[in-house]
C-alpha cells in the first residue's frame, strides 16, 4: 500500500492555516511535476537520443558550457509552472533575466527561482545531478509585472524551498518553514511518497565537503580549519576527518542532511578575476539550501554570519557558504573565522 504522498502531505500542511487559498500547494506541486520529467528525460533521454546529456555548444549567463539537460531541464520548468496562474515571474539560473508570465494572464503571488540542473558537469559521467527552488512572495502592494528588484529579497524570506536529487532514487526534500521532509518516487505508481519526515542533521560529524582544489584560493582560516580537521590538530585533535567532494552541491548538502558534515564553498581566482566574490549562486542555490539546512537544526553562514540574512543585490550574485553540522560550523566561527 503507498504511503503519504506529497500531495496528501502538502494539503494536510495547508489545513494547519485557515486562511490557506491552496495557491503555494498547486505552486510546489507544479514544481514536484517538472522535477519528475526531469527525472524521466535523465533516465530514457541517453537511449533515446544520445546526444542528450552532451554538451550543447552554448554558454548560459554565468558563462559556463551548457548541456543540453540544462536547457531541456530550463523548459520543462518552465512549461510545468507557467500556466498555473499561481506564479507572477521567475528567474533560473540558466536565463540571463527574469522570466515574465503573458501580459494576458492572472497574476499571482508567487515568484519562484530555480537551478534546473545542479552538477550538470556529472553527466556524462553518470553521477548524480539535482535541481533547486525557492519560492518567495510578491512584496505587499506590488501589482503588474514584477521586476529584478522584487526577487532580491534576502533568504529569510523564503517561504518555501527545496530540492530534487536525481539517483539511485530520485527525491525531492522541501520545507515550508516548518522542518524538512523527503519524498522518493515511487517508479512503479508515478508518486513521489513521505520516506524521511522531520529530516535533522546530527551537530557534529567527521565528514567534510570540500573541492580542495581550490585550497591555495582560501582564507587563512579556512585553510587552517580544514587543515585541523585533516590532520586531526588543533580544535579537531584526535577527529578523524572524511573528506568527500561530488561536484555537485545537491548532492554534497543532501548527504550532509542525512549523515551530518560539513559543506564548503568559496571564492576562486577566476571567479574573483571577473568580480565574483564567491563559487555559489545566492538566489539559486545558497539561499535555499541554507534554509533547508537552518531548518533540519543546521547552520549556514557566509563571511561569518547568517547566511539567509545577507542582502542580495544581483540576480545572479555569488558568495561563499558553509553549511550543515552546527556545532562543528560554530567551531569555524568561534575559532578559524
Amino acid at each position: 500500500m503507498i504511503g503519504t504522498t506529497i500531495t496528501q502531505f502538502l494539503i494536510e500542511e495547508q489545513k494547519r492555516f485557515p486562511s490557506a487559498t491552496g495557491d503555494l500547494t498547486s505552486v510546489i506541486n507544479d514544481i514536484v511535476t517538472a522535477c519528475k520529467t526531469i527525472a524521466a528525460a535523465m533516465r530514457y533521454g541517453a537511449i533515446a537520443d544520445d546526444e542528450i546529456l552532451g554538451i550543447a555548444g552554448t554558454e548560459n549567463v554565468q558563462g559556463e558550457e551548457q548541456k543540453n539537460l540544462d536547457i531541456i531541464a530550463n523548459r520543462l520548468f518552465l512549461k510545468c509552472t507557467e500556466s498555473g496562474g499561481h506564479i507572477a515571474a521567475m528567474a533560473s539560473e540558466e536565463m540571463e533575466s527574469i522570466y515574465q508570465m503573458s501580459a494576458e494572464d492572472p497574476k499571482g503571488r508567487y515568484l519562484l527561482l530555480y537551478d534546473p540542473v545542479d552538477g550538470s558537469s556529472n553527466l556524462d559521467e553518470n553521477a548524480t545531478f539535482g535541481t533547486i527552488f525557492s519560492i518567495l512572495k510578491r512584496p505587499d502592494g506590488a501589482t503588474g509585472q514584477p521586476d529584478v528588484a522584487e526577487f532580491l529579497q534576502p533568504g529569510v524570506q523564503q517561504i518555501c524551498a527545496g530540492y530534487a536529487i536525481y539517483g539511485p532514487s530520485c527525491m525531492v526534500v522541501i520545507t515550508m518553514g516548518n522542518g524538512v521532509n523527503g519524498f522518493t518516487l515511487d517508479p512503479l505508481v508515478g508518486e513521489f511518497v513521505l520516506t524521511h519526515p522531520g529530516i535533522s542533521i546530527k551537530p557534529t560529524s567527521t565528514r567534510l565537503y570540500a573541492n580542495i582544489g581550490w585550497a591555495h584560493e582560501w582564507s587563512d582560516g579556512l585553510r587552517g580549519y580544514i587543515r585541523d580537521r585533516m590532520n586531526c590538530t588543533g580544535e579537531f585533535k584526535g577527529v578523524y576527518a572524511d573528506l568527500r567532494w561530488s561536484r555537485c552541491m545537491v548532492a554534497d548538502v543532501h548527504r550532509v542532511l542525512m549523515s551530518g558534515g560539513v559543506y564548503v564553498s568559496t571564492a576562486n581566482k577566476k571567479l574573483r578575476s571577473e568580480n565574483h566574490i564567491g563559487v555559489t549562486r545566492v538566489l539559486y542555490e545558497v539561499n535555499p539550501l541554507a534554509l533547508i539546512v537552518e531548518q533540519a537544526g543546521g547552520t549556514a553562514v557566509s563571511w561569518g554570519r547568517r547566511s539567509l540574512e545577507e542582502e542580495v543585490n544581483n540576480l545572479h550574485q555569488r558568495g561563499p557558504v558553509i553549511m550543515g553540522s552546527s556545532a562543528d560550523v560554530e567551531i569555524f566561527i568561534e575559532k578559524y573565522h
